[in-house]
């Protein structure tokens, strides 16, 4: 296991507790032994230390750093080591445990046993996934036979590393029994490693995908067995993972239909195909969804792989279509419309966005407000002449720092290249000319840097002797759009212009 050689020079405290408990045992589990078998990037590193009662391992780790007893409900010690890294989390370090499930399935429901005799195997087959159930012993100090560097792998974690598998330890129903939230974990994990899931599994995880929604009683009231927050920070991690991919699966295991039935609205709903040769609007999505890992994406906006906020916009770009629509058949319309879909669409995100609290998970989380006005306003180009359009409107979707029209770009650009027309042909003709009249704005400088404007409120009303009110927000948009369709270049041609405005 060369892959794990440096670890103990790497954890300098792993060799002090073998000094002062010497027939400890420390173990590396769960995700960094399978990301490390995997060649990836760790941050995140989980200890077992077995033979070491829990009051003197936290009392002995107090003096090799600071420890934090949070987690000690779960058996578990937060401990940050002095000169620690700061880009690594700090380390959980805890007791051989067991875990009982009350019944709930929630990711809360358990009764935790810690004891420092616990065989590591018996700790590890409480673990949700194979992948996720494997052990490093840490040699100690000073090596000895019994302390050698060894992988624990009682449930064939590593087999299913090569096999590319997501399998459940032991019975699927069970796990996800014990913890719903599991199921959309598997969910995500395939996404984020590109693996499959193994037949039982999958079969378990789709038959118990409704139960996600269940809630238990408590002094309060009913409440969520798996809250919302959960659900969302999975939902998110598997998104900007691979979001096609990620729309697909939580399609074929029922927890679209569970938790965001709105989507499903889309398959099967028509689209002109003069406009949208491509398919329905689920395809299209599907499609869009695709362009944000293409090639083309990546040339146009650089390699950075695309956010929460515009996997979600593309997501439900068009989600208001199936409550729109209108057809020949139907409502005599000369073709399939969906007139007001950017409104209406923008109204059901924000409602999905609330309902999932999809601004609640940390580093993933996304402002709900931001979400719904991207879908209200993908439609800008298309509503508008892009050369007639006011450099005072491009300023305020694309110049403004309050709103995201970085993302609106990026959500048009997805939008407009999974739009075929009837020759095969993406639709983005409109999308390049919005980039172009910014371009030809900002003058070659940064992207989306616009001048200062040459007169403030204050300077309007003592030049044109106003009282604050419209009529100075008036005059302050009319100098804006002479200022940048440059017909006026200095401050004191902006005087001139507003003087002979306000005489007329």
């Amino acid at each position: 296991m060369n892959r794990f050689a440096k670890l103990s020079r790497a954890f300098p405290f792993v060799s002090a507790l073998s000094r002062a408990f010497p027939k400890s045992e420390v173990y590396l589990v769960g995700g960094a032994v399978r990301d490390i078998l995997l060649g990836r990037e760790v941050t995140d590193y989980d200890f077992v230390v077995r033979g070491v009662a829990a009051r003197e391992l936290a009392r002995f780790l107090g003096k090799l750093g600071r420890v934090d007893l949070v987690g000690r409900v779960f058996g578990v010690l937060k401990f940050v080591p002095k000169k620690m890294k700061v880009e690594l989390e700090p380390f959980d370090i805890a007791l051989p445990r067991t875990e009982t499930s009350t019944g709930d399935g929630g990711y809360r429901d358990f009764v935790v046993r810690s004891d420092p005799r616990l065989r590591i195997e018996d700790d590890l087959a409480r673990r949700d996934f194979t992948i996720n159930a494997m052990a490093f012993q840490l040699p100690s100090f000073p090596a000895s036979q019994r302390s050698a560097d060894r992988l624990v792998d009682p449930f064939g974690g590593l087999q299913d590393l090569r096999k590319k598998t997501i399998r459940a330890v032991g019975k699927p129903a069970e796990r996800f029994r014990e913890d719903y939230s599991r199921m959309l974990r598997g969910l995500r994990f395939a996404m984020q490693l590109g693996f499959g899931i193994e037949e039982k599994t999958w079969k378990a995880l789709v038959s118990l995908m409704p139960r996600i929604n269940d809630e238990h009683e408590t002094p309060k009231g009913p409440e969520r067995v798996v809250p919302y927050e959960t659900i969302a920070r999975e939902l998110l991690k598997a998104l900007v993972a691979d979001p096609a991919k990620t729309i697909e699966l939580w399609h074929d295991s029922r927890a679209l239909k569970t938790l965001m039935p709105e989507l499903l609205k889309m398959r099967g709903c028509p689209q002109p195909p003069n406009y949208h040769s491509e398919g329905d609007v689920w395809t299209h999505m599907i499609m869009a969804l695709k362009v944000l890992r293409s090639p083309q994406f990546r040339r146009e906006f650089g390699k950075e792989l695309p956010d929460a906020m515009t996997t979600l916009a593309v997501l439900f770009h068009d989600i208001g279509k199936p409550y729109t629509i209108q057809t020949p058949e139907k409502n005599g319309t000369d073709r399939i419309r969906f007139n007001e879909h950017d409104k209406i669409g923008a109204e059901v995100t924000e409602k999905i966005a609330r309902r999932l609290h999809l601004s609640a998970p940390g580093e993933f989380g996304v402002d709900t407000e931001k979400l719904s006005w991207l879908i209200a306003h993908h439609l800008l180009a298309v509503h508008g002449n892009v050369v007639a359009m006011k450099a005072s409107t491009l300023e305020k979707y694309f110049f403004n720092p309050n709103v995201p029209g970085e993302t609106l770009f990026k959500l048009m650009f997805a939008d407009g290249s999974a739009t075929i027309a009837e020759n095969g042909k993406p639709m983005l003709t409109d999308y390049r000319a919005l980039r172009a009249r910014c371009g030809a704005l900002s003058k070659g400088a940064k992207r989306y840097t616009l001048p200062k404007p040459f007169l403030n409120g204050d300077e309007v009303m003592k030049l044109l002797k106003l009282k604050p009110g419209p009529e100075v927000g008036e005059a302050l948009r009319a100098l804006r759009e002479e200022q940048l369709a440059s017909r006026v270049h200095t401050k004191a041609q902006a005087k001139i212009f507003l003087k002979k405005s306000h005489a007329q």
